[in-house]
């Protein structure tokens, strides 16, 4: 035997973070090594406290072999909601979220009623000035910001922006 072989069987193998836990010899061909690394024990405890060693190497033999560190990771993420709420854990968010978008809902339906609101608010008030404005004179459209009384007369204009602000009352 050389020296690189002999330094190879030396090479000892760390335990991994479930075997770690439950005080058992960690063997090369462990099923929860590749995903439990010996310096993650608190991934491993939330896991194991929520759904038991056996439990988790049972769901993970039932997934392919490709599909296995995504199994992991959504079991991590159940147990770890589950410590956080115990009764609905991962869906507890989904519910809430749902909730939240109902309420935007609501509220984007009462906007869009008080926008309709204050365009027939506006456009009585255009009626309203309409029907104060002179008889004798029917204004007709002009070229640019202005209006024809009639004949060779013009009259500029500023555009009306709402709300109007005025010191008069009608």
């Amino acid at each position: 035997m050389g020296l690189q072989e002999v330094a190879q069987s030396r090479v000892v193998h760390l335990p991994c973070a479930a075997c770690r836990m439950l005080r058992r010899k960690c063997e090369t061909s462990c099923l929860l090594a590749p995903y439990f690394p010996g310096d993650e024990v608190e991934k491993f405890a939330g896991v194991h406290k929520v759904f038991g060693a056996s439990n988790v190497i049972k769901m993970i033999q039932m997934v392919e072999e490709t599909r296995r560190e995504d199994a992991v990771k959504a079991i991590v993420y159940e147990a770890t909601a589950r410590l956080r709420d115990p009764v609905y854990g991962s869906v507890g968010p989904i519910f809430h979220l749902q909730k939240m978008v109902e309420e935007l809902k609501v509220q984007l339906e009462s906007t869009r009623a008080q926008v309709l609101k204050s365009q027939e608010q506006r456009d009585q008030l255009l009626h309203h000035l309409h029907l104060l404005s002179p008889v004798n004179y029917d204004p007709v459209p002009f070229d640019g910001d202005g209006f024809a009384l009639g004949d060779d007369d013009i009259m500029a204009y500023e555009t009306i922006k709402f709300p109007v602000e005025c010191d008069w009352i009608i």
